[in-house]
């Protein structure tokens, strides 16, 4: 045979081989679309937006709650969570160490004392919005209060007349260097014992602070600068804070310590009410009877969420931070806080219910009420920041 009727009868086989193979590569059961046509490709998966959500200690429980159900239903957003106390969490964001998409510390005047130190740098834009759906919301609410046992809070009632717990009624128990017996006490109970969280990290610190401030100068408002470089309200301060034997860095720490160790530990402590209830059948369990008392002055932990407006938050995590703390003031979720011993920021979601299980119902007895005394202004933001520098200066951390 010729060598050009080989090379052609060589060619005509490879070319059988690839037609082969390219019929073999195919699955002879593909269904093919309209007109012949390939099925159309399936739709790509979804991004998931990642957003993190930084917030004070003691509203954890409900939070991590919220969180969960939240994640089932919203598959497209990643959810981060941080726990941190107010004021660390405001020094963090301020340094650069935390960069939250959402912050949500436990009171307005921490907000307000961050924007004011934010603002010190003028090529900063704002932190936050100040009007629109971006703007500080509420998302529960709870008072400060006294948590004191049962028989030492006989004891101070009966110090200051039978007419209530004030932070000058503590203020004057704390400070003898007799302890209880100066005012009517046992004497093994020895010092007056307060529980208190270091103000200058902790936002029930700052309150505390606030409060007796308040109550020293006899205001409700106008809180100024000058009111806190008094020299005599100075010491007043300081000689309170001598029963305090370790500033902690967290009121839920606080109140379990108290639970925990008993009247060793704490005869006084300044908690938040949803604490106090979270903890009152423990204590009751362990130590005896808890009575929870409401300062002459209330204020507000009001807990604001806000959507950062810092360079790192992107359109997208905004949208689904908005997302997210829309969750959390849904009635369903508002109406849960309850059962961790939060007041609802909604005004529609009722606090008294017929429910047994309603903690302003099942610890009335415990002094647990609905009605608190009248609320302070929060001040500015320079004025809390110099109350921090005083009471660092005067009392200073242990």
């Amino acid at each position: 045979m010729k060598p050009r009727v080989l090379i052609i009868i060589g060619l005509l086989a490879a070319v059988g081989g690839v037609l082969h193979l390219s019929r073999a590569g195919k699955p002879e059961n593909l269904e093919s679309g309209e007109n012949g046509s390939l099925p159309a490709a399936p739709p790509p998966v979804q991004e998931r937006t990642e957003i993190s959500f930084l917030y004070s200690t003691e509203k954890k429980a409900w939070v991590e709650e919220a969180a969960a159900a939240f994640q089932k239903t919203h598959p497209s957003i990643r959810l981060y969570l941080v726990e941190r106390g107010s004021l660390d969490a405001a020094q963090a964001i301020l340094d650069g160490r935390e960069r939250p998409t959402v912050w949500s510390p436990a009171d307005t005047a921490v907000l307000r004392m961050l924007e004011s130190d934010w603002a010190t740098d003028p090529e900063r834009g704002p932190l936050f919005a100040r009007q629109g759906e971006e703007a500080p919301q509420s998302l529960v609410i709870t008072p400060l209060v006294f948590v004191v046992w049962e028989d030492r809070a006989n004891v101070l009632l009966a110090s200051s007349g039978g007419k209530q717990i004030s932070w000058k009624t503590i203020q004057r128990a704390v400070s003898s260097d007799q302890g209880w017996p100066s005012i009517g006490g046992k004497e093994e109970w020895g010092f007056v014992k307060l529980g208190q969280t270091d103000p200058t990290r902790s936002n029930s610190g700052l309150q505390a602070m606030l409060l007796a401030t308040f109550e020293y100068h006899h205001k409700r408002a106008g809180l100024t600068v000058g009111d806190v470089l008094d020299a005599k309200y100075q010491e007043w301060i300081k000689q309170m804070e001598r029963g305090v034997a370790r500033f902690e860095t967290s009121t839920r720490l606080v109140m379990a310590d108290m639970v925990r160790f008993g009247p060793s530990r704490y005869d006084i402590a300044v908690v938040y009410e949803n604490l106090a209830i979270w903890q009152i059948s423990n204590a009751t369990e362990r130590w005896g009877k808890l009575k929870v008392y409401y300062p002459p002055l209330t204020l507000w932990s009001d807990h604001p969420a806000v959507v950062l407006q810092a360079e790192w938050v992107t359109p997208r995590q905004k949208e689904a931070a908005r997302e997210w703390l829309a969750y959390l003031r849904s009635h369903p979720v508002q109406r849960r806080a309850l059962a961790f011993g939060f007041r609802p920021a909604d005004p529609e979601v009722p606090i008294q219910t017929a429910e047994a299980a309603n903690p302003f119902s099942r610890f009335a007895d415990h002094g647990i009420q609905a009605e608190v005394p009248p609320a302070v202004e929060v001040p500015e933001g320079p004025v809390v920041r110099n109350l921090l520098t005083m009471w660092t200066r005067v009392v200073g951390t242990r």
